[in-house]
This record gives structure tokens, C-alpha cells and sequence, in this order.
């Protein structure tokens, strides 16, 4: 009988099978539903004639294809990776990692809760990080316009200047401010003209520091005689008045006198506000407590950069202490505080002198006292410290700190990395009632700050789609905080003052 017909060829519709290489050699389907997509790495396995015997197919004949490269960035909504395709990918690091990141990569970070949880712990410090240098940009403005700034003010005298106000815009014991302004890119910029009463070859060192937020910062510097339309008072309420005997002994001898440029206008000094805010303490104590550990942490921060520059301050007292209005005030300053006159300002420390080169005619022990950034006091100041009243949460911890920094012996007298930590805990915590009910221990205070991280990124992320406005002074060393904080300097500080 003759033979039947042969059957027609099956013709497989997929559009990811493989090429054909004879009249009856195909590719068996896997039964695995991912495994025959061309887009992974997996290859397709083939049949084979007999059982546990090789293919007929030459390794030469067989499909040239070769296995592509998982797609991660264009790769579609449910279609899986193949685990081989990702061990040749390096892991992203915990600052590279953003909402953006491919799942790809993200997958190969969630094999185990625990190190899930590391990540998402390291991802928040990166982003407290970021958010940190972008809120001090705002602060201060970006250091490559401040080069900018310098380059342009190269070389450039009065001329170049426009005096906005005869008087000083503030007096600091050692020099007179004057507000100026100067075009640049088409923008007329407020700068302050810092005129020294005395010559001081010191500040040159200042032009040389690195920039910090409590720190003045001087873009330029020229010699020249002093505007006829400027006015030296002996106070910023009588433009009128004569300068001093010795005031006027420098300008008869420097009929050209050094002015120095800075980006930051001050507008008083501590000791102005001070004087001008004594009453406040009565009628809102817990706002003026506040402000004043706000401003002495800013000394505290300011020191510690000197510290590292080798680099020493003068003379460390209220009337040069210089106060500068923040130019992106928060818009949670704007209400109560701001009526009040209690907005954070930025407080600048404004004069310097390597410790090399110069040496304070003071005592060992007052010596010693300096070195570590704070002024030289007689040891019966603490015995003469007035009593402070407990006003608000601050009080007895503001006490605490002001005892260990005027202690009789040096020796006993907090660092200053000390007071920056204790003020930082009076104004963020860990409270005292935290341990009420839990002893003190290390795995309690990590807790504590990997909590008090998370949740003040939410608190940034939900004022970020509200009107409470840009973040400022006070979240940047809110950041600073819990950027660099570790369970064991919060163990050893809340030791001291609690």
C-alpha cells in the first residue's frame, strides 16, 4: 500500500524562537514559562535523540545566537530576571541607591530582612547627607559662585563699589561694617565692607580659612583711602560723633586704610542682642532658651573648625560675635518667633591668628583654656555665676553646661566638642524620660537615633508639599546632629548632663 502523506511542518508562532538549522531539528519548548525569551541569559535547552545520548548537532552547527544582556532599564512591567544575569552586575552603594533605581539592581540587595534593613538605615544617613550640603548652599550659596565672586573682585577698590549707607551697619569691637554694592550678571549684590579700627595683620590668616557657616568668609581684600561719604561713629545711633583718641591716631597714620569684602551683611553684634532682648527671657523663656542654645552651638562649631585649621580666636567675647539675618528664613520663623524678634540668625566668629605665630599673654592654666576654644576666665567666676532660674525644658541643662565650662579647675572643664554635644541634646534630645522606663544602653540610644533619622526625613519630605516653606538654619544643624551622632558619644553626653 502506498505510504500516507507526510505531515506538514509545525511552525511555531513565538516570536522568540530559535532559527532553524534543518529540515527537523527544532528547539523543544521549556516548560518553564520565562526560559525561551531571548531577553535573558537562559538558554533553551535542546532535544536530544536518545535518552542520556549527545545531540546530533555539531557544537559548529548549532544556533549562532548568542544569550543578550538583561534589559533593566527598558525591561517590560512582570517579566523576571534570570538569577545568572545578575551576579555579573556590582551591587549600588547605599549613597547611588534613589527611588529611580532599576529593580534589577535593587533585587540583589533583598535577599535577607536583615541587610535590607541595613541598607534602608545607611540610604537614610546618605539622604540626610545630601539634604544637609543642599540646605547649606542655600545657607551660604554655592562655593563655585563664591570663586566667581572672588575672581570678578579681583584687583578692585572703592571705585568698583556702591555705598549704600553712610553709617556702619554694625560696629564689632574691632572693625566697622558698611553696606556696598557691587553689579554683577546683571544683579546688584549687597555685600559688607569690613573696615578694621586697627591694623591687624591677623586678618590675613582669616582669608585663608576654609568655609564654614559660622565662620566669616572674606571674597576680597584692597587698600584705600576711606570714602568721604562714609562716616567712622563712635555708635551706629550718633553718625556724628567723632572716632576715638586712638581711632583717630590709626587714620592720621594710615591715610589709606585695608578693607576686606564679605558676602555677609552683619547687623548686630551678640552683645546688641543681648542688651536688646534681656526681657524676653521673662516673657517667652522657652523661645529664648532655645535661641541661646541654637547661638552658643554655633560658637561651639565654629571653634572646632579653627581647631582643625590650627587657627585661634582673638578675642572671644559678645561684641565679636557678629549676627547675619539668614537669606532663606524657614517659613516656621515667620510667625511667633519672628514677632517676637527671636528668628535664628547665623552667628560669625570674625577674627583670627595661628597659633604659631602667636602666643596670648596669659597663664598656663588660662593658656590651656584657650587652646581648647574657650576664653581665658579668673577661677572665681564660677563661684560668681547668678543663679538661673528654671524657666523652661533648657534651664537646668543650660545651668549644667555654663558650671562645667567656668569650673576653678581647668582639668574639670567640659571640652568643647563636650558643650557642642550637650547642647545638641538639649535641643533634640534623647531626653531624660527616655530612660524612665528603659535603662540606658547602647542598643537603646542606636534605636533611638536610627528612629529620630527616619522620622525627621519624613518631617522634611511632608513640609516639602506644604507652605511651611524652605528648610533653614536651624534644620542644617538639626542635619548636622543626627548626620554625625553615635550611640556612644549620646551614651557619654547624656552621662554629663543628666
Amino acid at each position: 500500500e502506498p505510504q500516507p502523506p507526510p505531515l506538514p511542518k509545525k511552525h511555531l508562532q513565538r516570536a522568540e524562537s530559535l532559527p532553524e538549522q534543518g529540515s527537523s531539528q527544532y528547539c523543544r519548548r521549556d516548560p518553564r514559562p520565562w526560559a525561551g525569551s531571548i531577553l535573558y541569559s537562559i538558554p533553551l535547552s535542546c532535544p536530544q535523540h536518545k535518552e542520556g545520548a549527545p545531540s546530533s548537532t555539531p557544537p559548529s552547527d548549532r544556533p549562532s545566537w548568542s544569550p543578550k544582556k538583561p534589559l533593566f532599564k527598558s525591561q517590560s512591567l512582570g517579566e523576571p530576571v534570570a538569577p545568572s544575569s545578575l551576579q555579573k552586575t556590582p551591587s549600588p552603594s547605599p549613597a547611588e541607591l534613589t527611588f529611580g533605581t532599576a529593580d534589577g539592581e535593587l533585587g540583589q540587595l533583598l535577599q535577607s530582612p536583615a541587610g535590607v534593613c541595613r541598607m534602608v538605615l545607611d540610604c537614610q544617613a546618605a539622604s540626610l547627607a545630601r539634604l544637609s550640603a543642599r540646605i547649606q548652599d542655600m545657607l551660604m550659596g554655592p562655593e563655585e559662585r563664591q570663586q566667581l565672586l572672588q575672581a570678578e573682585l579681583a584687583g578692585k577698590s572703592w571705585a568698583a563699589l556702591r555705598v549704600l549707607e553712610r553709617g556702619p551697619c554694625c560696629e564689632s569691637g574691632d572693625a566697622w561694617y558698611y553696606r556696598v554694592g557691587f553689579a554683577f550678571e546683571q544683579t546688584q549684590l549687597v555685600f559688607a565692607a569690613k573696615v578694621p579700627k586697627t591694623c591687624c595683620a591677623s586678618l590675613g590668616v582669616q582669608s585663608s580659612l576654609g568655609t564654614h557657616c559660622s565662620i566669616q568668609r572674606l571674597i576680597a581684600r584692597f587698600t584705600d583711602l576711606l570714602p568721604q561719604e562714609l562716616v567712622l561713629p563712635g555708635s551706629p545711633g550718633e553718625q556724628n560723633q567723632s572716632p576715638s583718641r586712638e581711632e583717630l591716631a590709626h587714620l592720621d597714620t594710615h591715610p589709606t586704610m585695608q578693607v576686606f569684602i564679605s558676602p555677609d551683611v552683619p547687623y548686630q553684634t551678640l552683645a546688641d542682642f543681648m542688651k536688646g532682648s534681656h526681657g524676653l527671657h521673662m516673657t517667652s523663656p522657652g523661645h529664648y532658651e532655645r535661641l541661646a542654645c541654637l547661638l552658643l552651638l554655633q560658637v561651639c562649631m565654629g571653634l572646632e573648625h579653627l581647631q582643625v585649621q590650627n587657627t585661634g580666636q582673638g578675642d572671644l567675647c559678645p561684641k565679636n560675635l557678629l549676627l547675619v539675618q539668614c537669606s532663606c528664613p524657614p517659613g516656621n520663623q515667620q510667625g511667633q518667633e519672628a514677632s517676637l524678634g527671636l528668628s535664628l540668625p547665623r552667628l560669625l566668629i570674625s577674627s583670627f591668628f595661628k597659633v604659631k605665630d602667636k602666643q596670648r599673654p596669659y597663664s598656663t592654666s588660662q593658656e590651656q583654656d584657650w587652646t581648647t576654644g574657650l576664653a581665658a576666665l579668673p577661677s572665681s567666676v564660677a563661684d560668681e555665676l547668678p543663679e538661673i532660674p528654671s524657666l523652661s525644658i533648657y534651664s537646668t541643662g543650660l545651668k549644667r553646661l555654663a558650671m562645667l565650662l567656668l569650673h576653678k579647675d581647668p582639668c574639670k572643664r567640659v571640652s568643647i566638642e563636650r558643650a557642642r554635644s550637650m547642647l545638641q541634646v538639649l535641643l533634640w534630645g534623647p531626653r531624660q524620660e527616655l530612660f524612665a522606663r528603659s535603662k540606658k544602653t547602647l542598643s537603646l540610644l542606636q534605636s533611638w537615633v536610627e528612629m529620630k533619622r527616619a522620622l525627621l526625613l519624613l518631617k522634611f519630605a511632608e513640609n516639602s508639599s506644604g507652605a511651611v516653606g524652605s528648610p533653614g538654619l536651624e534644620e542644617w544643624l538639626c542635619c548636622q546632629y543626627f548626620q554625625e551622632v553615635t550611640e556612644h558619644t549620646l551614651y557619654q553626653t547624656t552621662q554629663v548632663i543628666y
